[in-house]
């Protein structure tokens, strides 16, 4: 046995104290009163002898409690058998307060919860050791200190980085160790002379049902139409979920509520039906309903209702007026060769370049620039052969490469288009549950290419009509075909007007995501059109902002042009709804959510853990902090030995318990004694 205080032996002084108590009590005289002298000898004889063996015992018992009292503040131990960690010159303890530790616990209580209790027993024994928590500090601390940082921890998506893997001081790890976020690199960071302790926090097997993405039917959403909303539920738990009610709210109203029910592990697709009423902003939520982890029960979305999508036509003549002009959705204009406004150009989302006789350099490297900003363009060939030069240089600026031309026939052969298939996923929607047969389109093609693209429409005969090929970030669309009369009906057909609809529909992209994860670095955003009093304003890095509620961020950022790009800072934690905001104007509002990482609860069990450590780390073990903490504590008495303050307390307790009953019953004793002595001498 070792003393962890011996000075405080110097309180064995006190023992003097009963001793000289029991000294002075025997000097203290009684007087005995008996009505018969002849039995006065035999009555003292009685009355002596009990009296000193009762102060002798309690003479003992007293001593005994001071003795045992001055070892409890000496803090007796058995030595450890393995040196101890906690050491006076600093040891690192980081407690995982991701949101992974919601969990319920063994006991009951969350992991987070039970992590920070056994946290802090680490440093009483030697409550002069030093202890750094990487969580809330970079310096060592003494124990109270590092215990009001334990309390003050709260669940977060931060984890500790770097810290982990720093200096060489011993480091206590508190985790669940979640598969997908400690894997055997980590491991490898520590480095061999850093003495590393993984306490597992185990769980309890539940479930956990979380929206892991959700996505639209169409990115054009439109004002009071019906808008699919396709919602993704995933099990992250170990358990299965039956009838977990999902309700989806649009601002505060809620617009659909349903129930699902989700294998441990598996995912469920469902798709609701929502309406956005006016032309702004929606800002919406779908709401999870399960326990007991909850931090992932809210998924943030926005909804935002497209402008008009811009149709510019370059030809001879419009072709295209009546199908877009008279349809509010689209913004129409036409110009001709020669006479475009590149300005228009370079804001459309579709442009049409119909049977132009030359197409110049100055046109080609606008259209390139219009693909490279995610634009779509749709070429319609034109019959004459003078222009064939210029359609060919067309292609290889926009990376379609070579066609063939067809040779030209005084009276072109009219070749019928073959059916679609309604599992193209250019026409989804465009048709019927039941497909009639119906006459289709004739054309007389003037070209065909190599099968480098998609064909969305093709002849019976197998060649391809209409294309579609990537090009920089946009679309080209390629007809083999002229509109004229004499190579093709198709602008009297009933496919006509859904295919232009389609591809008009299709080039809009929304400058804006649903939702955005919390720790994806950057966000894009398209700036609003302003003037030159805006450009100026954009140029200064402080001017936009995030702000929550009454949190405000000033992210790094960058504008290219027309774009900015907002570097999220790492202080970004809380999802939810953040509007950005130049100077005073809010230009929109974004919807954060954070990674669905932490949502995926399987975790390592110890056996695994020790199997991924192996041989090649000597110097980490692992630890099961079982219940109560009772694994930790068993490895805590191997490092810093069996306290035995607690049996010397208590043993201070019983012998004060026995002075009080020897002073209490003996006294009762003696009495009796002396009355029985007393009746004698009267007989």
């Amino acid at each position: 046995m070792q003393l962890l205080f011996p000075w405080f032996l110097l309180g064995l002084l006190a023992i003097s104290v009963p001793v000289l108590i029991h000294l002075l009590q025997l000097r203290r005289p009684q007087r005995v009163l008996f009505t018969n002298t002849a039995f006065i000898r035999q009555v003292e004889l009685v009355t002596v002898r009990h009296r000193q063996v009762q102060h002798w015992l309690v003479l003992l018992a007293r001593v005994l409690a001071v003795v045992a009292l001055v070892f409890v503040f000496c803090q007796p131990f058995i030595p450890a058998k393995k040196e101890n960690l906690v050491k006076q010159n600093g040891t690192d303890v980081w407690v995982d307060n991701t949101y992974s530790m919601q969990v319920r616990g063994l006991s009951g209580k969350d992991l987070l919860e039970e992590a920070v209790m056994q946290a802090g027993k680490l440093g009483q024994v030697d409550k002069t050791a030093r202890l750094r928590l990487i969580n809330s500090t970079r310096k060592s601390v003494s124990y109270g200190e590092y215990v009001d940082e334990l309390d003050g921890l709260r669940l977060g998506n931060k984890t500790a980085g770097n810290a982990l893997t720093e200096g060489t001081s011993p480091l206590y790890l508190f985790s669940d160790f979640q598969r997908n976020s400690f894997t055997s690199n980590t491991l490898n960071k520590f480095g061999r002379e850093k003495q590393v302790v993984l306490v597992l926090m185990k769980g309890k097997a539940s479930g956990n049902v979380f929206v892991d993405s959700m996505w639209l039917d169409d990115a054009f959403v439109r004002v009071r139409t019906n808008l699919g909303l396709h919602i993704r539920v995933h099990n992250g738990g170990q358990a299965d979920v039956v009838d977990c009610p999902v309700k989806v709210f649009l601002g505060a109203k809620q617009v659909v509520a349903f129930r699902v029910s989700v294998g441990a592990g598996e995912s469920v697709t469902k798709v609701a039906q929502v309406q956005v009423g006016e032309a702004s902003l929606v800002e919406g939520q779908v709401v999870v309903e399960d326990a007991p982890v909850v931090f992932d029960n809210v998924y943030y979305f926005t909804l935002q209702p497209a402008a008009s999508i811009q149709v510019l036509e370059i030809g001879n003549e419009p072709l295209a007026q009546q199908v877009y002009g008279n349809e509010a959705l689209f913004a129409y204009s036409f110009a001709k060769a020669g006479r475009v406004d590149y300005g228009t150009l370079q804001k459309a989302n579709l442009i049409l370049v119909s049977e132009l006789r030359a197409i110049d350099a100055g046109l080609r490297e606008a259209l390139r620039a219009a693909l490279r900003r995610g634009a779509s363009v749709m070429v319609v060939p034109s019959a004459s052969d003078g222009a064939r030069a210029s359609y060919d240089d067309l292609f290889k600026d926009l990376g379609l490469g070579a066609v063939q031309w067809e040779s030209q026939a005084a009276a072109p052969e009219l070749r019928e288009v073959a059916m679609p298939s309604a599992q193209e996923p250019f026409f989804r929607d465009v048709f019927g549950a039941q497909q009639r047969a119906v006459t289709m389109p004739r054309v007389a093609p003037v070209l065909r290419w190599s099968r480098t693209g998609t064909d969305i429409m093709r002849l019976r005969d197998g060649e391809s009509y209409l294309a579609n090929f990537a090009s920089g970030t946009g679309q080209v669309y390629v007809f083999s075909a002229p509109f004229a009369a004499a190579y093709s009906n198709f602008m009297e057909h009933a496919l006509f007007v859904p295919v232009m609809y389609r591809m008009a529909m299709l080039s809009y992209r929304s400058e804006q995501l649903p939702a955005y994860r919390l720790d994806q670095g950057v966000v894009a955003l398209k700036l609003p059109a302003t003037g030159s009093e805006g450009a100026a304003t954009r140029s200064d890095e402080a001017t936009f902002r995030l702000v929550k509620d009454s949190v405000t961020l000033i992210p790094a950022q960058r504008v290219l042009g027309s774009e900015v790009r907002l570097e999220l800072p790492e202080t970004m934690t809380a999802p939810g709804f953040y509007q950005v905001r130049q100077g005073q104007k809010v230009l929109t509002t974004l919807a954060f959510n954070a990674n669905k990482r932490e949502s995926e609860l399987a975790a390592y069990s110890v056996d695994e853990l020790r199997q991924m450590l192996g041989e090649n780390h000597p110097n980490v073990r692992v630890v099961e902090s079982g219940a109560d903490g009772a694994g930790l504590a068993a490895d805590s008495a191997a490092q810093t030995g069996t306290p035995l303050w607690r049996y010397f307390l208590a043993a201070a307790l019983v012998f004060l318990l026995a002075e009080a009953l020897l002073v209490r019953f003996g006294r009762r004793r003696a009495a009796t004694a002396q009355a029985g002595v007393g009746a004698k001498a009267v007989a």
